[in-house]
């Protein structure tokens, strides 16, 4: 298996680049990339092409700057923490966001 990256680019959309790059919608079907080593995802959520980019986010002015950084250690099986349940369900996040500490 190739090298894969993930490039997020500084005010426009993640950058994929690699051989095989599969991306699947929720329900697991997949989209027709047509062979393509290089696929852009929109990160700006104005795109009319979503999940692609088609550049939308020069007009309407996006910006988001990254700079890359540790992640911390994963949780421990059975260990759930209000932001592992807001990453395993974003449809929940409005209750777990709701919530007071």
């Amino acid at each position: 298996m190739g090298d894969f990256k993930v490039i997020v680019r500084n005010n426009g959309p993640y950058r994929l680049e690699g051989e095989g790059i599969t991306i699947c919608d929720q329900e697991g079907r997949v989209y027709g990339l047509a062979g393509r080593t290089v696929v852009s995802l929109c990160r700006c959520g104005h795109s009319a092409n979503k999940p692609f980019c088609d550049g939308t986010h020069n007009k309407v002015g996006f910006q988001s700057e990254c700079q890359a950084h540790e992640l911390p250690p994963p949780q421990a099986e059975g260990v759930v923490t209000e932001r592992r349940m807001i990453e395993e369900n974003p449809g929940e996040s409005d209750w777990c966001s709701s919530r007071t500490a």
